[in-house]
């Protein structure tokens, strides 16, 4: 039976979450846009474009998780009424993100050294330095952008990112024709262009959420530009110290992945194509976990602004219930439609057949995906990020990693090596690792913020 508490903090989860689930999937779908416009010029462009994303992606999540740390953090203030601290906090965020940011840019003298480190023809590697080049200069932007966005979303506002990135998705579109292909006297830049637009879009994205929250009603009391406050070293270390274990935690994940598939090259292109349909889907399906996540800790970190220590338990068990139920919905889609997805990617017979048996995998590991997730932002909420950046470590390239190189690489426990299916059984083993002890952390801090409670009374 479902209380009326669980009930009622499902409904509010739910009305955060499927906005940020379609900003999620917006912004994935810029990535694939700039792919796929890239290749409609030529071969190498699209290849470049490719290489390019998995230099600059790394870069931009680790903004990201910086920024992470900001919706936590006035959560909290707007949990426990103080509003005046919000700015104040915001703004001090604000200052440690543009830091980070130009200390990322100063890369750019040594993007050609860098892109030369992988062998490859001298016509892509300029693509692919032009591409880098153009979205470094996005740096700034990006942070401010993910500064005024996580400002929204702490607030509970999700909406209003969800309108600005679906538009910056139109926009990108535009500005990858006009910039890849050219248009009157716009030269065409090929690959390169999609850099470019990408860096127009980014700004502009920035600019229209600076302009909704300067202007927004529902905004007004928090005054995030009313008063200029200085920076403050202490306050920037602690909000770095909070968001470092995010942000490295998404690097992580991404390297991870990407080390997966360097691994798996000797095994051919059949086996790599096969390995990226599977993985592609599955980052799409992780987008319902991710966005929950995001919401959860939103709503952690404002019931304990409140003292309300048993609401946020149950805004983490709610996420969790509805994480599992969409689970269940994904991964049986995953199964019931393996066909008909493996279809939108590849026409290959080889490559079906091998991506068939992965979406097995990939169906299974959703589950403790989707515990994973949302546990780790679960603890976000609660300030734990250290906790959850060993947690994740230890889980991906101590247990999972390992686990898919000795299946995948390996006779020392199958009488061959299992090549892709062992690296996915890895992930399951990694994910569900993690699941397991990010979950018992929760229910650690949990207890501890009971005690809490109790000797207040």
């Amino acid at each position: 039976m479902i209380s009326r508490r669980s009930a009622l903090e499902s409904k509010r989860l739910v009305s955060l979450t499927w906005p940020l689930l379609v900003a999620q999937l917006t912004q994935m779908l810029m990535g694939v846009v700039d792919t796929v416009m890239a290749g409609h010029y030529d071969a190498v462009d699209m290849a470049a474009v490719a290489l390019g994303f998995s230099i600059t992606v790394p870069l931009l999540c680790f903004i990201q998780g910086i920024a992470l740390a900001l919706p936590p953090i006035i959560s909290r203030f707007h949990g426990k009424g103080a509003t005046s601290d919000i700015a104040r906090a915001s703004q001090q965020a604000g200052y440690l993100l543009v830091i980070v940011s130009l200390i990322i840019m100063c890369i750019y003298p040594f993007t050609e050294s860098l892109v030369t480190l992988f062998p490859m023809e001298d016509a892509l590697a300029v693509i692919t330095v032009d591409y880098v080049h153009f979205v470094l200069l996005s740096m700034p932007g990006f942070a401010l952008y993910q500064w005024l966005r996580n400002f929204c979303e702490g607030l509970g506002n999700t909406k209003p990112t969800m309108v600005i990135t679906v538009i910056g998705l139109a926009f990108n579109v535009l500005g990858n024709y006009l910039f890849i292909y050219g248009a009157g006297p716009i030269p065409a830049f090929g690959g390169a262009g999609c850099g470019i637009a990408t860096t127009i879009v980014i700004y502009a994205m920035m600019i229209a959420t600076a302009v909704y929250v300067r202007f927004s009603s529902r905004l007004k009391q928090y005054a995030l530009f009313a008063q200029v406050f200085s920076p403050s070293a202490g306050m920037m270390a602690r909000i770095f110290k909070l968001g470092l274990p995010v942000a490295m935690t998404l690097l992580f994940e991404v390297t991870l992945f990407a080390v997966v598939a360097l691994l798996l090259a000797p095994f051919g292109a059949t086996t790599v194509a096969a390995h990226q349909v599977a993985l592609n889907f599955s980052a799409l399906m992780f987008m319902f976990p991710m966005s929950l996540g995001m919401a959860v800790s939103i709503r952690v970190g404002y019931r304990i602004g409140q003292n309300r220590y048993r609401q946020a338990r149950v805004a983490v068990k709610s996420a969790l219930t509805i994480g599992l139920l969409v689970a269940i919905l994904t991964a049986s889609f995953t199964v019931l439609a393996k066909s008909f997805i493996i279809g939108l990617y590849t026409t290959d017979d080889e490559v079906f057949e091998l991506a068939n048996s992965l979406l097995i995998f990939a169906a299974l590991f959703q589950f403790s995906d989707a515990i994973q997730v949302i546990s780790a932002n679960a603890l976000r909420g609660y300030k734990d990020t250290t906790a959850m950046f060993l947690i994740t470590f230890c889980a991906y390239w101590l247990i999972g990693l390992p686990t898919g190189i000795i299946l995948g690489r390996t006779d020392w426990l199958t009488d061959a090596p299992l090549s892709a299916a062992g690296f996915w059984i890895g992930f399951i083993v990694g994910l569900s690792s993690a699941a397991v002890m990010l979950g018992s952390r929760v229910w650690v801090i949990q207890r501890r913020y009971a005690r809490h409670s109790n000797l207040a009374q």
